[in-house]
């Protein structure tokens, strides 16, 4: 059975060609004259062509050689170039990373972060996209991002749940609330008649559901009138005296919170738990393990905000 015909012969022929030596040729290749005699043979038996027409003094291409000669030279540019830019990914001189990310996540995280990683992987290519819960899962599921941070939605199968960080829940208020002043409550204490909830499409508020439908806080949740879709929102309306939410310390940390009052809830105290989230099986660029590699030691060096903690 004959060798199967690959990218060796081609650089062969090709090597041959501009040569016009098998001598010459196989210096340039470090191999023995035999070894290229014996590729060349096998590239014509596999043709069924003489691509070569031989003499004492030369080696001149045949008219098939002739016209075979621009497309073994395009397809051993074309192999050439995909193998170095494999290589150029492999050691993240280029390459794209897509990642998904709770609202507070990729404000309070992601941002010194990727300043760090765009510095040391300036080629990477980094897209960024802010999701609520369900649907960051869905994106990891679709392989349409490389990998999610946020809480674990719906314990999808199909994916894999890395802890990062725990951030605690609290009460938000307007500075000039009574509350304000407390430096914690208990959930009883909670007012639930101006309570203002994220709508129910938000990891933080499938979370809320499942702790008031087990009974580990005392509150109905079904009372509320107001929902609002991003924390963004929900901040807007605080500060207008439209009522009071729960929200873990992460969500409640970034700049549209500036002038609320956050206040650590207690008996029991209930953390939120968020995730690095990936498909089951797939494994990740190296331009994506780089930028998760990056987020952790990330979070290793800088100050928290006060109530969230790394997970290791």
């Amino acid at each position: 059975m004959s060798s199967p015909i690959g990218i060796r012969h081609l650089h062969a022929f090709i090597e041959v060609s501009r040569c016009g030596s098998f001598t010459r040729a196989a210096g340039h290749l470090h191999l023995t004259q035999s070894a290229l005699t014996a590729t060349i043979k096998q590239l014509e038996q596999d043709a069924g062509l003489t691509l070569f027409d031989r003499t004492t003094r030369s080696v001149v291409l045949s008219a098939e050689g002739e016209r075979f000669l621009p497309v073994a030279e395009r397809l051993f540019s074309d192999f050439n170039a995909a193998l170095t830019d494999l290589r150029a990914r492999a050691q993240l001189q280029q390459g794209h990373v897509s990642v998904a990310g709770s609202p507070s996540v990729v404000t309070r995280l992601l941002p010194s972060a990727l300043s760090q990683f765009s510095r040391q992987y300036p080629s990477i290519k980094v897209n960024i996209r802010d999701e609520s819960a369900g649907n960051l899962e869905q994106r990891v599921l679709s392989n349409e991002v490389d990998f999610a941070i946020a809480g674990n939605h719906s314990q999808q199968t199909d994916l894999d749940y890395a802890p990062l960080i725990r951030d605690r829940y609290g009460l938000v208020v307007p500075c000039d609330h009574p509350l304000a002043t407390l430096r914690s409550l208990q959930w009883q204490q909670v007012p639930d008649d101006n309570l203002l909830l994220l709508s129910e499409d938000t990891g933080i508020r499938a979370q809320l559901t499942r702790f008031s439908q087990s009974g580990q806080i005392p509150l109905k949740l079904d009372r509320v009138q107001i929902e609002v879709s991003n924390p963004a929102g929900m901040a807007a309306l605080i500060s207008q005296g439209l009522g009071i939410t729960l929200l873990p310390a992460l969500a409640a940390d970034v700049h549209s919170f500036a002038g609320l009052a956050f206040i650590p809830l207690d008996q029991p105290v209930i953390e939120r738990e968020i995730c690095i989230i990936t498909r089951k099986g797939r494994a990740l660029s190296p331009a994506a393990a780089a930028l998760l590699d990056t987020l952790r030691q990330h979070l290793e060096h800088i100050a928290l905000p006060e109530w969230v903690h790394t997970t290791e």
